[in-house]
């Protein structure tokens, strides 16, 4: 039998965008430039039907999304690493993610599954972005001046700060200035945020004293040492 076509020719390197309707219908899926918004980094192609079982011959029904999930942790996890050059923040903003043939592609015979690099918002839907993840800011980081919600999971949000908030950002550290050489001791990194950031809140708020009389307390988070080897220092 001849081979079916592909639902794209995009491979490793390329990245694909597409619009979303508000029901959530997708069209327009395409490849463009990277430095172009789009909503997917493609890091490695599969093809399924070479997949080691018949579990993808030509009669297989499209997987569900728990058997999608379970290929993209099997298939694209240790690819997408190695395509970033180990410098991937699992922690970060950017989830590793797989995408299959449009039904109709796939009825056709179409195994396709493409590996890759995302954002999304909190229900999930791909954001757009711009330029590649190896060359991006990893860290999911709020601005100054932009308030933070922390839901139930303990994820944060940002929120307008008129909502009721945990946090008010003041500042945005960079911890690879101060310690440019590896991973700092935990102690002094907590010794050295502890300092660095109160003073950020004293500027922000105007002074030592506006902090006090604010009655809000300084607060920083840290960076993991596995964020930290992903290439996040903020």
């Amino acid at each position: 039998d001849a081979a079916a076509a592909s639902f794209t020719s995009a491979s490793a390197g390329a990245c694909v965008t597409w619009d979303i309707a508000p029901d959530g219908t997708v069209t327009g899926f395409e490849q463009t430039s990277c430095d172009k918004p789009h909503r997917f980094e493609i890091s490695a192609r599969e093809d399924l039907s070479a997949y080691p079982t018949s579990e993808f011959g030509r009669n297989a029904e499209r997987p569900d999304v728990t058997r999608q999930n379970a290929l993209r942790d099997e298939l694209c996890e240790s690819a997408t690493v190695s395509y970033l050059h180990s410098k991937w923040d699992p922690h970060g903003k950017y989830d590793i993610a797989s995408i299959l043939p449009p039904e109709s592609a796939w009825d056709n015979g179409d195994r396709t599954l493409l590996c890759g690099l995302q954002t999304t918002d909190d229900h999930g839907v791909p954001q757009l972005t711009t330029g590649n993840v190896e060359a991006s800011e990893q860290a999911n980081l709020a601005k100054p001046g932009e308030c933070l919600a922390i839901d139930d999971q303990q994820v944060p949000h940002v929120v307008d700060c008129g909502q009721p908030h945990q946090l008010e950002t003041v500042s945005v550290i960079d911890l690879g200035k101060k310690f440019p050489d590896a991973y700092p001791d935990g102690k002094e990194m907590d010794k050295f945020l502890s300092d660095t950031c109160t003073a950020a809140a004293e500027d922000y708020l105007g002074g030592e004293e506006q902090l006090y009389q604010s009655t809000l307390q300084p607060f920083w988070g840290t960076v993991s040492e596995e964020s930290w080897n992903g290439g996040t220092k903020s």
